[in-house]
């Protein structure tokens, strides 16, 4: 059954996201132009992150800071919405998640689902073999463009506290289970909830990945 799942899990991505370009095409080409007109450098963003299996693979996003953001202030993350990093379109695209619709590509070609656990970069907070073996089993399905932690707890724990919701969706996947966090994404979007600080967590932890 769990095989059965996962293939049509493939199927829903792979249909999922190849529709989902073709329709949104024209909110692409609004955002690549808004981009090249506001802010110099590249349109997309693109970061090495820890995917099935700990395979390195790269993000896309739509580029959200100025050039070499993470060279200045506090370097990979974003603390604030008031980021000083952060471009006029940028704050947009991030308040609404529109940066993330890049990854559909991802998607297309197999790096990434549209539902399962966000992918770390390789090297922040673990290095994939410093994981524990039960940690590691966030790692044994394709990295999500939203997922359970998402629509749960989002950045208000640390990145330990939500390393066991990953691993719960991962034993309990199923298709409905899916269908059920992408509705619950899609209502999040509409309601505009910050990606950024709770203030119970540790700066270090509760920010939001650069771009």
């Amino acid at each position: 059954m769990r095989i059965f799942n996962l293939y049509i899990k493939r199927l829903i991505d792979l249909l999922g996201s190849l529709i989902g370009l073709i329709i949104i095409s024209p909110i692409l080409l609004t955002i690549v132009v808004c981009i090249k007109l506001t802010s110099r450098g590249p349109v997309f963003f693109s970061q090495e992150r820890l995917g099935e299996k700990g395979r390195v693979f790269k993000i896309l996003k739509f580029r959200t800071m100025v050039v070499n953001a993470e060279k200045i202030g506090s370097g990979l993350f974003v603390k604030t919405e008031n980021d000083n990093r952060i471009t006029k379109i940028g704050k947009v695209l991030r308040a609404t998640s529109l940066d993330e619709l890049p990854q559909l590509w991802n998607v297309v070609i197999g790096e990434m689902s549209l539902v399962g656990p966000r992918p770390p970069v390789p090297h922040h907070p673990y290095k994939y073999e410093e994981y524990s073996d039960f940690q590691r089993k966030r790692f044994e399905m394709k990295p999500g463009m939203t997922g359970l932690t998402q629509v749960t707890v989002r950045n208000s724990v640390t990145w330990d506290e939500r390393i066991p919701i990953d691993v719960a969706y991962v034993k309990k996947f199923t298709v409905w289970l899916d269908i059920k966090i992408l509705f619950k994404t899609l209502i999040k979007i509409f309601n505009r909830e910050s990606i950024y600080t709770h203030t119970n967590v540790k700066d270090s932890e509760k920010s939001s990945n650069l771009n």
